[in-house]
């Protein structure tokens, strides 16, 4: 079975977020029309809890984009973001999230960032998705949303690495960076990650 995941689609990564994606809204019309081609949908959700160790705002001296390391791993340091019962954090408010029947909240954990829907960024910790969607008899999953070049990119790497066949919606998808998404796309290509135009996704039905 085919299932939809809708990855950090919230207010904080629109055009006047403090964390903007470059023409953010712009897929939420894409979403929209596609989510009546699916019987099982999901969405995801940064949910940091105010003071997040990926927050610049969390050491003295340090600006968003920074690189720090944080218990000997990479981290890049965001601007505050999708706190916990904030107006950024909720979804934009034109995504029809009626369809949606499992939301899935990560980056909870203060002490470790959540790129993607499955995992904390140190696997240690699962959001019940991959468990969910194996319930639901899911096999095939389109992935879309926000950013492309960082939380769709990892949701897609772990996908994969759950045995999941996964699917990149492209116009439903757009990075921060738009030359490192560019990488992206031909890396997960190359690991056998299918990347579609909404228009090529049939109903389930047919």
């Amino acid at each position: 079975m085919n299932a939809l995941i809708i990855v950090d689609v919230q207010n904080d990564f629109m055009p006047g977020g403090s964390l903007p994606v470059p023409n953010g809204d712009s897929i939420i019309e894409v979403i929209n029309r596609v989510e009546e081609k699916f019987e099982v949908i999901a969405a995801t959700v940064d949910w940091h809890p105010a003071g997040h160790n990926s927050f610049a705002s969390s050491y003295k001296g340090k600006k968003p984009f920074d690189i720090i390391n944080i218990n000997g791993r990479q981290q890049t340091l965001w601007p505050d973001h999708c706190v916990q019962g904030s107006k950024g954090a909720e979804f934009h408010p034109g995504l029809e999230t009626r369809p949606i029947e499992a939301i899935f909240r990560k980056g909870m954990n203060p002490d470790i960032d959540s790129y993607s829907g499955f995992y904390d960024n140190g696997h240690q910790k699962s959001t019940g998705l991959a468990g969910f969607l194996r319930e639901k008899k899911a096999d095939r999953l389109f992935i879309c949303g926000l950013a492309g070049d960082v939380c769709v990119y990892y949701t897609v790497l772990d996908a994969i690495k759950e045995g999941f066949k996964a699917v990149m919606i492209e116009d439903a998808v757009r990075p921060l960076d738009i030359q490192e998404f560019e990488n992206i796309k031909r890396k997960l290509s190359n690991i056998g990650s299918d990347i579609v135009k909404a228009i090529k996704i049939y109903p389930v039905s047919t």
